[in-house]
């Protein structure tokens, strides 16, 4: 005998198993099926699709909001045109994160302006939509959480915390000189990743004038060599894109302004 549910009744059902994208496909999908003679299992087929779909984007949405992301930006909202010199293969070839299961750090090396942190950013967005979880922190907020955790004995939890994580943005090295001890902490999170967890970095330095940031050469020797080591090294250079944007929108900007007061004159 067969059995004729109402919407309400397929909808209650689906959020007891918690399937909300079937419940609210089901009959749109029926309709959809019916027109097209699509048989049972095909027709069960879409909708076990479209709940995997969603699961998969709500999955990822949520590792986006917990990797601490300041702006959520990828390579699509990049514009490569201004910005000829990058390497826009590799970068798209890094996007599908195979340097996350090498292990590969990721160095975005240039003056500010140039791109670095919206593409170690583009980077991280991308692995956590492949379901990886991601952290991005500044290398002056990192120190911080250290020295907190370790002055209330927690150093180990916290430290462990950006050991586990599998891929972890260091935004902005170089911007603040470290003193020794928080420069011997971020050594200790470099050295633990190496070779098991992949970091990606921006910074506005040279590698020549990294003792800037690290007063001890020694241990500026040891946190070059642990970054670079199988490494990939974008340089973005010197010339601001975002300068380059605003001067652009202002001389736009001025255009208007000047054909507006021919048209009006006082």
């Amino acid at each position: 005998m067969a059995i004729s549910l109402t919407s309400a009744e397929i909808t209650a059902l689906c959020q007891a198993l918690k399937l909300p994208a079937v419940g609210r496909d089901a009959v749109h999908l029926a309709e959809e099926a019916r027109r097209q003679g699509m048989a049972h299992l095909d027709y069960l087929g879409e909708l076990l699709k479209t709940e995997c779909h969603e699961r998969e984007t709500r999955r990822a949405a949520r590792r986006i909001k917990e990797a601490g992301f300041p702006l959520v930006k990828t390579l699509e909202g990049f514009d490569f045109r201004r910005a000829s010199h990058l390497p826009e293969v590799l970068l798209r070839e890094l996007a599908t994160g195979h340097y996350i299961d090498q292990a590969e750090p990721i160095l975005f090396l240039g003056e500010p302006g140039t791109g670095k942190t919206h593409l170690a950013t583009a980077l991280g967005v991308a692995a956590a939509t492949q379901g990886r979880s991601v952290r991005f922190v500044t290398v002056a907020r990192l120190v911080t959480d250290l020295t907190e955790a370790r002055d209330a004995h927690q150093l180990g939890r916290v430290m462990g915390r950006y050991h586990r994580v599998e891929v972890l943005v260091l935004d902005e090295l170089g911007y603040v000189p470290l003193g020794r001890t928080d420069a011997e902490l971020l050594f200790q999170v470099l050295s633990e990743r190496q070779e098991r967890r992949p970091v990606i970095v921006t910074t506005n330095l040279p590698f020549g004038e990294w003792t800037s940031v690290f007063s001890d050469a020694r241990l500026c020797r040891a946190v070059v060599d642990r970054l670079t080591h199988r490494a990939h090294i974008i340089e973005t250079g010197i010339q601001s894109i975002r300068l380059e944007e605003t001067l652009a929108r202002s001389r736009r900007g001025g255009n208007g302004k000047n054909q507006r007061v021919e048209k009006h004159p006082a």
